[in-house]
């Protein structure tokens, strides 16, 4: 792995964070939110800080073995750079914007892309794909709860 991609994907996606923690705004401790019938396995708070910290860490090692593997760079850099606006875009849509249906809408996307990775670079990745497969299940968490709050509220 060349450290130097690792880092820079590395600070990409945490960047990517940042700017959607930006958009979220007061969106958590708001009373918009709090209000909402959220899911059942809705997890507490601090668990989503958590889990997008490994997400982006594992995200970045896979990238950064994927770009020298890959003989179209160009593609998986594309490929990359609209997950990096989805997640990032899921923010705005969800606590920016209050359109629960619209984030979910954004987030299938990001999962739908995110799959992909895991399959379409299967060939090149091998076990390395193993380090893409938290991003995966948090998607589908996340998709879940998102789509839980869609179908629990009225909007």
């Amino acid at each position: 792995m060349n450290i130097l991609k690792f880092i820079i994907f590395l600070v990409i996606n945490f960047g990517g964070l940042a700017i959607g923690g930006y958009f979220t705004g007061k969106g958590v401790p708001s009373d918009w939110y709090l209000n909402l019938n959220k899911a059942p396995w809705t997890p507490p708070g601090w668990v989503f800080g958590a889990a997008w910290t490994t997400i982006m860490i594992c995200f970045s090692i896979y990238l950064a073995y994927l770009y020298p593997k890959t003989t179209a760079v160009k593609t998986m850099l594309i490929l990359f750079a609209i997950s990096w606006a989805l997640n990032v875009f899921w923010n705005v849509a969800f606590f920016g914007t209050h359109l629960p249906w619209l984030g979910l809408a954004v987030i299938a996307a990001l999962t739908a892309l995110t799959l992909y990775f895991l399959f379409a670079y299967w060939k090149e990745m091998q076990w390395l794909s193993l380090l893409i497969l938290p991003y995966v299940i948090w998607l589908c968490i996340a998709t879940s709860l998102n789509a839980y709050i869609v179908l629990q509220n009225d909007f």
